[in-house]
């Protein structure tokens, strides 16, 4: 199974340049396409990012759509943003309990006259109704509920995604998905706890049930023996 890894902030493939040098998290159209030349016949996609550049994250998710393989998209942390964008490239969206999914309306820094902030407006409205495009066809909400949800620049927790449409299922911590902790300790992975429990199992169900023909004769019982001259018996 290939990994694309969406985290840190979603740049254009210039920018990324300036990221990398300062050792910097983020991802680029060009470092997803070098991703996914190295999967197989799954990609898993993991998101943790608070968004960035709208035309790159547009090019990171029309190429994951695109992409003939099935596509498990993983929010492990947050997927806001472009971020969320992304997540809809899957074909199925899973999310982790502590996770959260933000939805908001682009937003630019204009400088100029009357006539450049029309048409800002303008070019933001357009650019608005081409990402309720990727919700729309995730969710299958209506698309003024998905515009109006973005203008109140909504927060969903994994239960709430799961309801209103924009993940398909909560993650549960099993041996293919990550093992959330919240410790100052290692624990034990769940792997180790699965083998565990497989081993106890399989311990009890070989466990002779010791039946009371196979019991042996207490203290007490051959004693009694002894003064009747009987032998002793286990039946009542």
């Amino acid at each position: 199974m290939g990994t694309v890894n969406i985290k840190g902030d979603i740049v254009d493939n210039s920018t990324a340049q300036f990221y990398e040098y300062f050792g910097m998290d983020a991802v680029s159209p060009s470092g997803v396409s070098q991703q996914l030349a190295d999967g197989d016949d799954e990609i898993e996609v993991n998101i943790a990012s608070n968004g960035g550049d709208l035309f790159a994250a547009s090019e990171i998710y029309t190429m994951l759509k695109d992409d003939p393989r099935n596509v498990t998209v993983n929010i492990q942390g947050l997927a806001a943003s472009s971020a969320s964008i992304i997540a809809m490239a899957g074909n199925e969206i899973n999310i982790a309990p502590t996770a959260q999914m933000m939805i908001h309306q682009v937003w630019s820094n204009t400088q100029g006259n009357a006539d450049d902030m029309r048409s800002s407006a303008e070019s933001l409205d357009s650019a608005d109704q081409a990402v309720v495009n990727a919700y729309e066809a995730k969710t299958g909400l209506d698309r003024e509920s998905i515009l109006s949800m973005m203008q109140q620049e909504t927060w969903m927790n994994a239960q709430e995604a799961v309801d209103k449409g924009f993940a398909d299922k909560i993650m549960f911590v099993d041996e293919k998905q990550p093992q959330l902790v919240n410790a100052t300790h290692s624990i034990p992975s769940r792997k180790a706890i699965n083998k565990f429990l497989t081993m106890m199992a399989k311990s009890s169900a070989d466990k002779p049930v010791e039946t009371k023909a196979e019991s042996k004769p207490t203290l007490r019982e051959q004693k009694l023996a002894f003064l009747f001259g009987k032998e002793t018996s286990n039946e009542d």
